[in-house]
């Protein structure tokens, strides 16, 4: 059974739509529809993710020093967020400087986010594959996608299908897991593996029904059987 969804407060959201560039049976249309449940998807999570009851020095200091960075990825100004200006840190030197905290952490999500909106798939990947996923149903699971789709822009189909697959069972709630679902399904359906998409459209359908996307399946379950 699903998780029941949570409601989580964010500061800087990032946009997670790495898209995958396979043909209109994909994912965009289904992106765009839920955009704005997905806004709140990967973002620095308060209270949870970096403030713990005593935050260190280092920590205090490198959390101040990403908001900068964090206002130009949001103004998709993403040369900037990656490199910094004047004297706002990027994410890069903001991974650097703050090694170890978790605060470089999540500046390695962004950037490696920054670099996918920037067509640089083999740096995109390189950080995303070096972010230290956390315990949590939202913020990991969306990174571990965003992986997935990059493997699948790479042309790696198989192993973009299965991150895909392993962001929506260790999200397991209705908010996200059958947009992972869907996107895995559409791989397989893509590389003439009609059985697992219609599979996964059917998990969609029943485990999550509570999701918008639960009713459209139908129509993708048709699709596959053609």
């Amino acid at each position: 059974m699903a998780k029941n969804n949570k409601q989580v407060k964010t500061d800087e959201p990032i946009a997670l739509d790495v898209q995958l560039n396979k043909g209109e049976a994909f994912i965009e249309k289904n992106w765009k529809k839920i955009a704005a449940v997905l806004g709140a998807i990967i973002v620095i999570v308060a209270g949870t993710y970096i403030w713990k009851n005593h935050m260190a020095d280092k920590e205090l200091e490198a959390q101040k020093a990403i908001a900068g960075a964090q206002m130009a990825f949001a103004q998709q100004q993403y040369e900037q967020a990656l490199k910094g200006e004047g004297n706002m840190k990027g994410f890069l030197k903001i991974m650097d400087e703050y090694s170890g905290t978790k605060t470089a952490n999540l500046a390695k999500l962004y950037a490696g986010l920054a670099y996918a909106k920037t067509d640089k798939a083999d740096e995109a990947i390189k950080l995303l594959e070096d972010f230290s996923t956390q315990d949590d149903d939202m913020v990991s699971p969306a990174a571990i996608a965003a992986l997935g789709n990059l493997y699948v822009k790479k042309g790696d189909n198989e192993k973009g299908a299965k991150m895909l697959l392993k962001a929506a069972d260790e999200a397991d709630n209705d908010a996200v897991s059958p947009v992972f679902l869907l996107q895995a399904g559409e791989v397989y359906e893509a590389i003439g593996q009609q059985d697992k998409a219609i599979e996964l459209y059917n998990k969609i359908k029943k485990q999550y029904f509570r999701s918008p996307l639960s009713q459209e399946m139908d129509k993708y379950i048709e699709r596959a059987t053609k």
